[in-house]
C-alpha cells in the first residue's frame, strides 16, 4: 500500500471553539507521529468558522516544535494571497528550526470567499492568480543557493530548498507541476471529478527534475475507520452535513454526527444531494477490513504514489481512534 499522511483542517466542531480546534491539532500531529504517518498538513482557509489554521506558517510552526520525525507541512498554502518572498521566508525559517522536516505545498485558489480575498490581497495585483506559475518559480529562486549578484534574497530561506509541492483540484496545476518536475497532490476529497485525468496528464507530460527524476502523485481522500460499518458512517454524517450545507451556499462549524442522513436527504433538492455526493465521491467509510479494501481497490486505479487522508470528524477521541485503526490496517509501523 501507498504510503499515508495526514491532512488536517483544525476543524472547528459544533458546541467547540478555534483554541480547541488548534490544541486538537497539536495533539493529533503528536499522534501521528508516533504512528508512523508519513506527513502531516494543514491548509490555509480564511473567514470560515469550521476550520482554525488560516495563520497556516504559525500553526506548522507549533506542530513542528511538538512532533520529533513527521514531516510537516502545508497543504496548501495559497500563493496568490502572498507575495513570494513572504512565503521563503516563513518557510526558509522553518526549514532552519526543524530541518529536514518541512514541505510546502501551493495552491492556486484563494482559499475563501471574494471579499475575504480582497482583504487578503489588499497590496498584491488584482491579476495575481494569473501570474502562479512566474510566483513559483521566484519562490524556488529564492529558497535555492544564492546566485551571483542576487539582490533579493530570502533570510532564513535561501540554501533551504524546501520541498515545494503544487497541489490542486483540476488540469492546470497538474500540468504546472509536471513542466516544473514537481510532486503534484489532487484535492479529491473535495473535488474528485478529474482526478484520473490529473494523474494521466501529470505523469504523461512530466519532464524531470534534479530533485525529482520520476513523478510523484499523491492523493487526498475522505478516510474514516471506526470498529465497524455502521459507526463509521454516523462518523461520516458530520463530513455529509457540512457539504450538503455547501450546496446550499451554508457554512459553519463541523456538525454533531446523526444516526441517519435519510431524514436530511430526503428534505434536501436533488441537485443539492448529487452536488453533495459527488464532492464526496472519494470518500472510503468503514471497517478496518472495509477501508483495507478501498484503499487498495483506490491504489489500483489510480496508482498514487502516497495518499493523504483528511478525517473530519466531530468527536476527538473518535478521529484519533480512525487515524490509530487506520494506521495499523496499513502496518506503517512494520
Amino acid at each position: 500500500m501507498s504510503p499515508l499522511s495526514i491532512l488536517d483542517l483544525a476543524p472547528i466542531v459544533e458546541g467547540s471553539d478555534a483554541r480547541s480546534a488548534l490544541l486538537n491539532s497539536i495533539a493529533l500531529a503528536r499522534h501521528a507521529d508516533a504512528l508512523g504517518y508519513q506527513r502531516f498538513w494543514v491548509a490555509e482557509h480564511h473567514n470560515m468558522d469550521g476550520v482554525a489554521s488560516a495563520a497556516t506558517a504559525v500553526l506548522i510552526g507549533q506542530l513542528a516544535a511538538a512532533t520529533t520525525r513527521i514531516r510537516v507541512g502545508s497543504g496548501g498554502i495559497m500563493l496568490p494571497n502572498h507575495a513570494p518572498l513572504t512565503v521563503a521566508e516563513a518557510f526558509g525559517t522553518l526549514a532552519t528550526l526543524y530541518p529536514g522536516r518541512i514541505d510546502l505545498g501551493l495552491g492556486r485558489a484563494p482559499g475563501t470567499d471574494g471579499p475575504t480575498m480582497r482583504a487578503l490581497r489588499r497590496h498584491l495585483s488584482s491579476a495575481s492568480e494569473d501570474r502562479f506559475p512566474e510566483d513559483v518559480m521566484e519562490l524556488q529562486a529564492y529558497l535555492a543557493p544564492a546566485r551571483e549578484g542576487q539582490l533579493v534574497r530570502a533570510i532564513p530561506g535561501q540554501g533551504t530548498e524546501v520541498p515545494i509541492w503544487l497541489l490542486g483540484s483540476s488540469l492546470y496545476s497538474a500540468q504546472l507541476a509536471a513542466y516544473l518536475g514537481l510532486p503534484f497532490a489532487f484535492a479529491s476529497h473535495f473535488a474528485p471529478e478529474l482526478l484520473q485525468q490529473a494523474l494521466d496528464l501529470y505523469r504523461s507530460q512530466y519532464r524531470p527534475s534534479a530533485a525529482h527524476p520520476k513523478p510523484h502523485a499523491m492523493v487526498a481522500l475522505n478516510v474514516i475507520v471506526a470498529d465497524n460499518d455502521a459507526e463509521a458512517g454516523r462518523l461520516f454524517s458530520s463530513l455529509q452535513q457540512r457539504f450538503l450545507g455547501m450546496q446550499r451556499g451554508q457554512r459553519g462549524p463541523l456538525p454533531r454526527p446523526v444516526d441517519s442522513m435519510a431524514p436530511l436527504w430526503a428534505a434536501a433538492s436533488p441537485a443539492e444531494r448529487l452536488g453533495a455526493e459527488r464532492m464526496l465521491a472519494e470518500s472510503i467509510v468503514g471497517s478496518p477490513v472495509t477501508v483495507r479494501a478501498g484503499l487498495r481497490a483506490t491504489q489500483e486505479r489510480t496508482g498514487a504514489d502516497e495518499f493523504i487522508v483528511a478525517a473530519a470528524v466531530h468527536d476527538f477521541q473518535a478521529r484519533l481512534r480512525s487515524y490509530e485503526l487506520l494506521a495499523q490496517l496499513a502496518e506503517l509501523k512494520s
